[in-house]
Formats: C-alpha cells, structure tokens, sequence
C-alpha cells in the first residue's frame, strides 16, 4: 500500500458580498462633515456692518475719527427699531469675601517669593518674574469698590518694587517695600 500525502489546497472565504452600507455610511459621514463645517462658518462669518480693512497709509491719524451712525427713519409709526444698545453689561462689585478667596494665595505666594529672593541663590531672577505675573494677575481682578483705591495704590507701590528688585535684587529697600505693601494689601482683605 502506498501511503498518500496530503496535498495542501488553499481555501479563500468567499468574497464579502457588495452592499450599500458602505456606501451609506461614507454618505452620512460626509454630510455630518459639511453640516459641521456649515455650523462653524455660521459663526465664523461676522454680522452686519461692514470690516475695515487695514491699509498703510503714512499720513493717517493716530486719533481714529468716529463712522457716522445713520439716523433711525420709522415709516410706521409701530415700528420698533431692531438693533439693541451695545453697551457691556456692569461687572458686579465682588464681595470683600469672594475677593479675598481669589487673592489670599496670591499674597501668601508673594511673602514665600520675597523670602526666597532674601535669602538670595541662582532661582532670585525666576522667583522675581513669577512675582511680577502674580502681580500683575492681582491687577487684573477687579476689587471691591471699598477698597479699590488703596488697594490698587499699594499693588501698583508692590509692583514698582518688584521692577526695583528685577534690576538688583540684593536692593534691602525695595525688598522692605515691597513686604511693606504686600501687609498692606493682606490687611485691606482681612488676612
């Protein structure tokens, strides 16, 4: 008896069959693209009026000249003109409380800063800088109107020190300055 041998035969699955999800699919993800890109230039596109364009003209003004507005003329005497003031709403004065919650680390920050820039090393110019951007984030946020004045006084006093200090921060009088104001604006809040 002779022995066979098996013969290696290759067995291809049958191909998929053709249908129209794929196609319905692409289809759907393609108007889901244009829908989006139709929503993103809705808002892209500004409304009314006109933009100016930048032009380089030498002999232009610095003081820019204000575009007339025309004048409202109501055909009926119902009618109600469309466009809305464009004031900004008031910014609400905060609560000394609320303030000083948004403030008080900022400060603590500033008196750990000024110890380590006292106590001199290679990070002075990097703390100094650090300070500066907390100073000016201080600035940035608007006081309670019972304080504002002094406090933004001794912020900007604190702010002259630190600009004193980045120039030569073994300065023992700007450093004594600006702890000074950096007590001045922790007992203005209460800390």
């Amino acid at each position: 008896m002779s022995e066979q041998k098996p013969e290696a035969v290759w067995i291809f699955p049958d191909p998929p069959k053709k249908t129209g999800k794929r196609v319905a699919i692409i289809s759907l993800l393609v108007a889901l693209v244009l829908i989006a890109a139709g929503v993103v230039a809705l808002f892209l596109i500004p409304r009314g009026g006109s933009v100016p364009s930048p032009t380089a003209d030498p002999t232009a003004s610095s003081t820019p000249t204000p575009a007339p507005t025309p004048s409202p003329t109501l055909t009926d005497s119902t009618a109600v003109p469309t466009t809305a003031p464009t004031t900004a709403p008031p910014v609400p004065d905060p609560s000394l409380d609320s303030f000083r919650d948004v403030v008080g680390f900022r400060l603590d920050t500033a008196d750990e800063g000024l110890d380590m820039i006292a106590q001199g090393g290679s990070d002075t110019s990097a703390t100094i800088q650090k300070l500066q951007g907390d100073a000016q984030r201080l600035l940035d946020t608007p006081a309670p109107s019972s304080i504002a004045t002094k406090w933004r006084d001794a912020l900007q006093a604190y702010a002259a020190y630190l600009d004193a200090l980045s120039g030569n921060p073994s300065d023992a009088g700007a450093l004594s300055g600006a702890r000074s104001d950096v007590g001045t604006m922790k007992s203005l809040i209460g800390v």
